[in-house]
């Protein structure tokens, strides 16, 4: 059964239990499985690669199958699918396992593919094909980001975001939190700061060297590290990313301190976390008093200062601080 993404607000998806979106706008799928899923029911949201359902099948049928006193129901995510998978559906069909609802991610599938055409023809299975962004979407979206946040950006530093973005929102959204961070402290980017920014080499995650560093898993900060090589003004956006995380971790700790329900306070964060990150958000907030994160704030922007005026020296100033706590 084919249902096209727009019309999800029309359907019930509650009376479906297998889904499968394929296209390459990988974005549009993690947006709506955030906010048809993940924000709507109150499952165990539980993920997986194909490799590791095929590798792991018996365990993975016999975890759908237990029940628990406190799970109504469980969501299994299964992202990079191929024809592989399909034996896997089929044997969950043929045990009729309840309380499970399956949703597969695969990038762009040939109209020969059994895949597709097996959920395309069965009407208990749903196919939603996601397509790429026109470029008026992403320009929707770009100019909701900047006036959620007052940030002013030029139509030239806007229209090379939307190139670069290769119809993905994903890729726009991933751009434009370089640039929040980035415009910590000044609302107006220009656009050769646009271009550095968005120019990043391919290898370079701001998202997961914060992410390590906030979780206090020094380890993998160092690695981090050891396998990127930083110009200044990499340098410059991890200090704001980790100074923009900090603040907000900083807002959560505040609130967990008057209510004991951390789930609760991270869900209703402002702008919303992504549900892939709120585990990590959680562990974060578990790795940190409050006074501690205040003093590494203060800390954070002494560095930025530091690295600014020593742009020769930026990268052992960054290493320096972030592995030592």
């Amino acid at each position: 059964m084919i249902i096209k993404s727009f019309q999800l607000n029309q359907t019930n998806i509650e009376k479906f239990n297998f889904f499968m979106f394929y296209g390459p706008n990988s974005g549009l799928q993690n947006e709506i499985i955030e906010n048809f899923f993940a924000k709507r029911f109150e499952e165990v949201i539980n993920k997986y690669d194909e490799n590791e359902i095929i590798r792991n099948r018996e365990i993975i049928i016999s975890e759908m199958m237990s029940k628990s006193l406190f799970d109504n129901k469980k969501i299994y995510i299964i992202s990079r699918v191929s024809e592989k998978i399909l034996n896997f559906i089929l044997e969950i069909l043929e045990k009729k396992i309840d309380g499970v609802k399956i949703i597969l991610k695969s990038k762009s599938l040939d109209k020969r593919s059994k895949l597709r055409t097996f959920f395309e023809k069965d009407k208990l299975l749903v196919t939603i094909p996601v397509y790429e962004d026109t470029p008026q979407d992403l320009s929707k979206i770009i100019v909701k980001f900047l006036n959620e946040n007052k940030i002013k950006l030029s139509m030239e530093s806007i229209n090379l975001l939307i190139s670069r973005a290769r119809g993905d929102r994903d890729n726009i959204k991933n751009e434009l939190n370089k640039i929040l961070s980035y415009s910590f402290t000044k609302k107006s980017v220009s656009f050769e700061a646009v271009k550095k920014l968005s120019n990043l080499s391919e290898n370079f995650s701001v998202g997961e060297l914060v992410d390590n560093y906030l979780s206090k898993k020094t380890s993998s900060v160092v690695k981090v590290l050891n396998e990127n090589n930083y110009t200044n003004e990499d340098c410059i956006l991890i200090i704001r990313t980790i100074l923009n995380r900090s603040k907000r971790l900083m807002n959560i700790l505040e609130k967990y301190n008057e209510n004991e329900n951390l789930d609760v306070i991270i869900s209703n964060v402002k702008p919303p976390i992504f549900w892939k990150e709120k585990e990590g958000v959680k562990k974060q907030a578990n790795s940190w008093t409050l006074i501690e994160l205040k003093n590494k704030i203060y800390e954070l922007n002494e560095i930025e200062m530091l690295i600014k005026t020593n742009t020769n020296n930026s990268l052992n100033i960054l290493s320096n601080f972030i592995v030592n706590y």
